[in-house]
């Protein structure tokens, strides 16, 4: 009988999937692509991500291209990534200027490069609500500051439960674990549905109670300060005190080399904040940092930091052992 034949929808079998309700995180949004947006857009468009970026100008959306695209390049030339996969990551991520592209985002994450704006977080809170004015109820907010308290940036939000941070290595672009951090406000199911982000891109999760500084960051400036502590009381050379940290601890660069990465005008940012929250002199900068600083010796980017640097990045050695 007709009532007897059962009928499948054959939407299901077709190769097109127009019109079917997105997958959670199939499109994310960053504002401020500088070397850690760059490495979210980069890790995200290859599982499968569309990404959306916001930029302050048409040249910084370039510059940001650029970096991506070397970023990749490398991969190719490690045999991580082929041609053609380069091309079709590249095909997910798209530049603009417009706050009102994120709309449609299932998670947007704000890595702002403070040494480009004197960021603070008044300016901080602004841009959270210019995304909230934009995203849908169910989008989540992040940042990825390390030393921002996410429960006083989601103060003055609508909906302060969706405000999360998560802290994604810059010092190791393929490292493999992000710090996940719940505020105050944050629900349990906004927390969930980042950690299954996480996995998602391929990375281990580590819970971490709202602290500035969280794990990372806390344990990297005190041994920065006290490598510099060593180096200038004489004890030992700056690459001596890296070659003891990677050789004898097993770490893949010495605090030196870690610090000229990340650039030592946010390493002062970070010691700062996490000193004026706990007052604790270990988080002090210390004097041969600032000094640095002060002489815009800023590290990698700039090819003069603890070492100095070619245009290609490489460490110039003058000494007569390899550096």
């Amino acid at each position: 009988m007709a009532s007897d034949i059962i009928r499948e929808p054959i939407e299901d079998f077709g190769l097109s999937k127009k019109g079917k309700s997105n997958a959670l995180f199939s499109k994310i949004g960053i504002i401020g692509c500088g070397l850690v947006g760059q490495n979210l857009a980069r890790v995200a468009s290859y599982y499968g991500l569309e990404v959306i970026f916001i930029e302050v100008s048409q040249e910084k959306i370039d510059e940001a291209f650029a970096g991506i695209t070397r970023m990749m390049d490398h991969r190719i030339s490690h045999w991580g990534l082929t041609e053609s996969e380069k091309r079709a990551n590249l095909s997910r991520i798209q530049g603009t200027t417009d706050y009102n592209l994120l709309k449609g985002c299932d998670f947007v994450i704000e890595a702002i490069r403070p040494v480009d704006r004197g960021i603070k977080i008044k300016e901080r809170k602004e841009i959270f609500r210019r995304i909230e004015a934009v995203v849908d109820r169910n989008c989540i907010i992040a940042t990825n500051s390390t030393t921002v308290i996410i429960t006083e940036l989601a103060s003055d939000m609508e909906y302060k439960d969706r405000c999360i941070s998560l802290h994604f290595f810059v010092s190791s672009p393929e490292a493999r674990i992000v710090e996940v951090v719940k505020g105050l406000y944050t629900s349990e199911e906004s927390y969930q549905k980042v950690c299954k982000f996480v996995k998602l891109i391929n990375r281990t999760i580590v819970p971490v109670e709202e602290s500035a500084g969280l794990i990372s960051i806390r344990l990297f400036v005190v041994a920065l300060n006290e490598a510099c502590e060593v180096l200038m009381e004489g004890v030992s050379s700056m690459e001596d005190i890296d070659l003891t940290m990677r050789v004898g601890f097993g770490m893949r660069m010495g605090p030196f080399e870690v610090a000229d990465k990340i650039g030592l005008d946010k390493v002062v940012r970070w010691m700062e904040n996490i000193y004026s929250e706990f007052g604790d002199v270990r988080y002090k900068p210390s004097p041969l940092i600032k000094k640095l600083v002060r002489a815009k010796h800023y590290g990698l980017s700039v090819g003069q930091g603890f070492y100095s640097y070619d245009e290609e990045g490489n460490r110039i050695c003058n000494k007569p052992k390899p550096c």
